[in-house]
């Protein structure tokens, strides 16, 4: 029979490669992992800076070609080694805009690709897929700023609306400041005014790209953020203006941030320039960074609707935590047999507690010494899709209280507050129970139940399970019932009973084999 493990495989797809011809970078990005989640598991990039001298000559600088080409080549071979057929090759602004751009991808061609050209809405449009493939039902207006142009698009219910592209990338920013301030807002403005975006969207923008990443870093290590990854990372509109003015005048040289390439930091002063101007024009309410763009967008546009509509939370840790001793049906059978232990008026979300539940199981397989450190750390840095930082901080603390350590490390609680953090270790203290009831069996859990029976938590055991009645269960039922406020109890039962005890009496498939 086909089990957990075997579904998470079948889940998973062959290796695939985007390779993203920008006008700044040439980067591949190889993916593994679920469809609805894909993984970055190689990421390579060459700076070659093909559209520097677009505002100028109007060609790509042969010096640029050859820097692109080697790459490629390089690419090419890796490719072939690892055996890897789904490759995906875009070319952008450069390529699109450049005089020489043709005969450039013909070269491109020589390398053993086929290079797609992106037309500038479709570029906009794929970036703004990424982004509603990693924020379902995000409503707002994209902005991605690339080396050679900067893509707006309006997005809504998963659509894309109203969208352009405009020659504003960042290898251009440098030339339009030295006009002077004036004369570089008057650029911007009038080109926003000519395709209609000079108007308050009052609306999250959505910020992609690497320049805007670096932005955010920057942003959360002067915040002194608890998180390192800037994806999902939110600045309220106000905060965004006071520091993209501010940014705007720095000296590159002065950042001394370890986690921003010398690259980017030197684009730093010119982005904020910009982002000042579009927050005057724009007045959005927040902005929202994603470490997903066209690449990922290229992706997702290839999902039929059913792997569109999965969460991608979800689907990226059941890839995850399956083959490590974390299953999807028994992380949710395991949730539905602890859902009368949820405290009462709580607000977390069942889609994160699912989420964690599976992140606990996973890190059983964990050395006990390095057990909580690991756990807590794959719940606040590893990059989960469509969570925020709540959602983030509640599963850590669901797995301390999993591996039986109740007191949290105190960056938890500038996540969240302390009521989300208190429910969330009652989600964990049920996992321990749940899990250790009956050694994590699925017999154990049909033949048993947990109900809250006036003020008290019933720990209720079949009588073929009386059995597994034991100092650690009566300690984690014990646990569990102070954190709730309840007295603990227990009561052995027919095990036909357990339907009327609402437990899980329901047989499900057996996977066991």
């Amino acid at each position: 029979m086909i089990g957990d493990r075997d579904t998470a495989l079948l889940n998973s797809v062959p290796h695939r490669a985007v390779i993203d011809i920008g006008s700044n970078t040439v980067r591949m990005v190889i993916y593994g992992g679920a469809q609805r989640a894909p993984t970055p598991l190689l990421n390579e990039r060459v700076t070659a800076r093909l559209g520097a001298e677009l505002l100028h000559s109007g060609r790509i600088p042969e010096p640029a070609i050859a820097i692109a080409l080697l790459g490629l080549k390089r690419y090419r071979r890796i490719l072939t080694d690892l055996q890897i057929e789904d490759v995906d090759v875009i070319a952008t602004a450069a390529a699109r805009l450049a005089e020489n751009g043709a005969e450039f991808l013909d070269r491109v061609r020589e390398c053993g690709f086929e290079p797609v050209l992106l037309p500038g809405e479709e570029e906009a449009r794929t970036s703004a897929m990424g982004v509603i493939g990693a924020f379902p039902g995000a409503k707002g207006v994209v902005v991605d700023l690339g080396g050679g142009s900067l893509e707006l698009v309006e997005i809504e219910r998963g659509q894309c609306t109203h969208g352009v592209s405009l020659p504003l990338g960042a290898l251009m920013l440098g030339e339009l400041r030295a006009a002077g301030p004036d004369k570089f807002k008057r650029k911007i403005n009038r080109a926003l005014e000519k395709e209609d975006w000079d108007h308050p969207v009052d609306q999250p923008l959505y910020m992609v790209g690497g320049t805007w990443r670096a932005l955010a870093g920057y942003a959360m290590a002067e915040l002194d953020h608890p998180l390192t990854d800037p994806h999902g990372f939110e600045l309220e509109g106000k905060d965004a203006l006071r520091l993209a003015k501010r940014m705007r005048l720095i000296n590159p040289a002065k950042l001394g941030l370890s986690r921003i390439s010398e690259m980017r930091a030197g684009m730093l002063p010119d982005a904020a320039a910009l982002l000042h101007v579009l927050l005057g024009r724009l007045q959005p309410s927040k902005l929202v960074f994603s470490s997903w763009g066209i690449r990922e967008g290229r992706l997702y546009d290839r999902l039929d609707p059913a792997a569109r509509a999965q969460d991608p939370l979800l689907a990226g840790l059941a890839n995850f935590c399956g083959p490590r001793g974390g299953p999807p049906t028994l992380a949710t059978q395991l949730a539905g047999w602890t859902v009368d232990a949820l405290p009462r008026g709580g607000r977390g979300s069942e889609r994160v507690r699912l989420a964690a539940t599976m992140l606990a199981l996973a890190s059983m397989q964990i050395e006990p010494n390095l057990r909580v450190r690991q756990a807590i750390n794959w719940a606040l840095y590893k990059r989960w899709m469509n969570l925020d930082d709540t959602g983030r901080a509640m599963m850590a603390a669901a797995v301390s209280a999993n591996c039986g350590v109740a007191e949290l490390p105190r960056q938890l609680y500038r996540l969240t507050n302390e009521a989300m953090l208190d429910e969330a270790v009652s989600w964990g203290l049920a996992i321990r129970l749940a899990r250790r009831l009956g050694g994590g069996s699925r017999r154990s859990l049909r033949n048993t139940a947990l109900g809250v029976s006036g003020k008290k938590l019933v720990l209720y055991l079949g009588e073929t399970h009386a059995d597994l009645w034991v100092e650690h269960v009566e300690q984690d039922l014990a646990n569990l019932a102070a954190r709730l406020g309840l007295k603990p109890a227990h009561q052995i039962v027919a095990n036909d009973d357990l339907l009327e005890k609402g437990g899980l009496g329901v047989p499900v498939p057996e996977l066991e084999g």
